[in-house]
């Protein structure tokens, strides 16, 4: 079996719910990194693409349909490349690159070009559709942005909590206190303005047309624990204890992302840039889900036959500032070699282009500083997780 690597990965500026990108349609966002992929590897002919393998967590409205193949068409690929949509809800985009590096070793294809976009924007409302004709009772429509809906009645009221609540469940069993995450929030949207005044995210982030967004629309540059202690617990009160709020959770968010992966084959014209060196993927009670990357990371470094101590990076999705506390508690890592150019608090989470943000800003991470190893980790509503080892190729 050959080796998957890493030869290139851009995204959008993620924007804010109803924001910069609140105008422009998941499939055209989708179509926006295709070519800005194409625009960094010239010597790329796009009919060599094996396959395309896209994630998106909603495919409830615009996104409907093969939102991937929907992409490389809008993106003037030709028709001949063919492409898939992936969804692992949270995790879509890391397990599209996941599925094409596993594509790429057992040598079906030298080229894989995989990616993930969300418009929880432009996420539709939808209506239950009656079980008979003109019922008499009111129907309501269910927001599709977020979370779960149109729920079956046999799935256990534990498993169906909110997100919110759910990690408020793990702010209690592993006494997480507020000032820690609203701490660890800060730090992200610090470290995020940071990354973009020092031109960290230039190389790799592409505009989108006809929108006026030049970075990430979320981060709040001079944030500080006192002022987002300030904020008011979005899931339970102050007096029974609720400690996650707006300020330190992750936002929703619109963008996209797509990376490059091939074979040592693959004639790119480019060096390659990371290999793919462990895969893993955990699950867990779904209302833990924010506790699942502990795992899945275990099972990817080994896989890659490491341990923590040969890790010199980390990107953890920052889908709450609690379970992202309580994985790093639960891996003993130093906390400074993670989410060095900020987290998802700040820079948005788009559902299913986050993990290819992770895994670019992981690659770009590498390059940096010359670290040998890195781990990209997600977790995933519904109780999963995924993570990926990547080794530097320099």
């Amino acid at each position: 079996m050959t080796s998957a690597f890493v030869y290139a990965a851009v995204r959008t500026p993620f924007g804010r719910f109803g924001g910069a990108l609140a105008g422009v349609r998941p499939d055209d966002l989708a179509a926006v990194a295709i070519q800005g992929i194409l625009s960094r590897v010239p010597a790329l002919d796009p009919s060599s693409l094996g396959d395309v393998m896209w994630g998106c967590a909603n495919q409830a409205g615009e996104d409907n349909r093969n939102v991937g193949r929907m992409g490389v068409l809008l993106a003037g690929l030709p028709v001949s490349v063919p492409a898939t949509t992936v969804n692992r809800l949270c995790g879509s985009s890391l397990d599209a690159a996941m599925i094409g590096s596993r594509v790429i070793e057992s040598g079906d294809a030298d080229l894989v070009l995989t990616g993930g976009v969300e418009s929880m924007t432009r996420a539709p409302w939808v209506l239950p559709k009656p079980s008979r004709a003109y019922p008499a009772e009111d129907l309501a429509a269910v927001s599709t942005a977020l979370g779960w809906r149109l729920v079956n009645e046999r799935m256990p009221p534990e498993w169906t909590v909110s997100l919110g609540a759910a990690n408020e469940l793990l702010s209690e069993r592993f006494a997480i206190s507020r000032e820690r995450q609203d701490e660890f929030a800060a730090r992200s949207h610090n470290l995020a303005d940071a990354a973009w005044a020092a031109g960290f995210y230039a190389p790799w982030v592409v505009s989108v047309p006809g929108v006026e967004l030049a970075r990430d629309e979320g981060v709040r540059p001079g944030s500080t624990p006192e002022k987002l202690a300030a904020l008011t617990p979005s899931f339970a009160s102050e007096a029974e204890g609720g400690t996650i709020t707006a300020g330190n959770a992750s936002p929703l968010s619109d963008g996209a992302s797509a990376v490059l992966l091939g074979s040592e084959r693959a004639l790119v014209g480019l060096d390659p840039l990371a290999r793919i060196a462990g895969r893993g993927v955990a699950a867990v009670e779904p209302q833990l889900f924010g506790y699942a990357p502990v795992d899945a990371a275990g099972r990817a470094l080994a896989r890659a036959g490491i341990s923590w101590s040969d890790v010199g990076a980390i990107e953890l999705n920052e889908a709450f500032a609690v379970q992202s506390l309580a994985c790093l508690d639960a891996w003993k890592v130093d906390p400074e070699i993670v989410n060095t150019k900020g987290g998802a608090i700040a820079i948005g989470h788009p559902l299913g282009a986050s993990g290819g943000r992770i895994l670019g800003t992981l690659v770009a991470r590498l390059r940096e500083s010359g670290e040998r190893y890195g781990v990209a980790a997600i977790c995933i509503g519904v109780g999963q997780a995924l993570a990926v080892v990547l080794e530097n190729a320099s």
